[in-house]
């Protein structure tokens, strides 16, 4: 059976970035390359695409086409938001934007968790972060079918429109209040960062206040869907306060 998420060969490739399709990743044949290659390249890396190069005999070997040509991207198996059409749904005020998540269980955790407590939305950036790919969609358990999902190429700008549409944004870092004591109600965005270094330095510095879990064991920080998890049940247990 073909798989929908992968497309293979030089001119489908092509014709993904022609028509602004999201792609995830491409893999790429190592060795001599001539024509179209460079020009799938070129794209690819403007527009901050995951290249891997492997061996032209993995191609072969994962091929369903047989005729892949050097190239095989993988693409989205959801449709993406466009920022501006999430700011229209009515009543959105709940956002959880993830920044630089990059493994595909944590993200797939994350939009679970978001989806089951009635989060309005979430915003992943194009660059450095994980993308919704099957097996995202998998762990998810379905869930991203049923949440709205923007991918962004400018988490920071992002970030600010969303504050000019009156959301407050609370970045999750253990140099914050801890989160009950943190009023989370009212338009409310929750920002967590990467799974090693947290939150990135810009995107930090636009959040309008931290929150933090308090820790007692010997272990310091928690998982990032996890910690994740937390923060938003935290957010819905205050707003059901009233």
């Amino acid at each position: 059976m073909e798989n929908m998420n992968v497309v293979e060969g030089r001119q489908p490739v092509l014709e993904l970035f022609a028509a602004g399709q999201a792609i995830n990743q491409i893999l790429v044949a190592k060795g001599e390359r001539h024509g179209s290659i460079h020009k799938i390249l070129k794209l690819a890396k403007e527009q901050g695409v995951i290249i891997k190069e492997v061996q032209r005999s993995y191609l072969d070997s994962i091929s369903e086409t047989k005729a892949h040509q050097g190239v095989i991207a993988y693409i989205s198996p959801i449709q993406y938001w466009e920022l501006a059409d999430l700011l229209t749904k009515d009543s959105l005020e709940v956002l959880l934007v993830l920044d630089e998540i990059q493994d595909p269980h944590n993200l797939g955790s994350l939009i679970r968790t978001a989806e089951a407590c009635g989060v309005d939305g979430v915003i992943i950036p194009k660059r450095r972060a994980a993308a919704v790919t099957p097996t995202v969609a998998k762990v998810s358990a379905g869930s991203v079918s049923h949440i709205p999902i923007c991918r962004v190429g400018n988490l920071v700008g992002a970030l600010k429109e969303l504050k000019d549409k009156g959301f407050w944004v609370a970045g999750a870092d253990m140099a914050g209040q801890v989160c009950y004591r943190q009023d989370l109600q009212g338009k409310i965005v929750l920002v967590v960062g990467n799974e090693g270094k947290g939150l990135s330095r810009l995107v930090k510095e636009t959040c309008d206040f931290l929150v933090k879990i308090p820790m007692q064991g010997a272990v310091g920080s928690l998982n990032a869907a996890v910690a994740g998890g937390i923060l938003i049940y935290e957010i819905m247990r205050q707003r059901d306060m009233n």
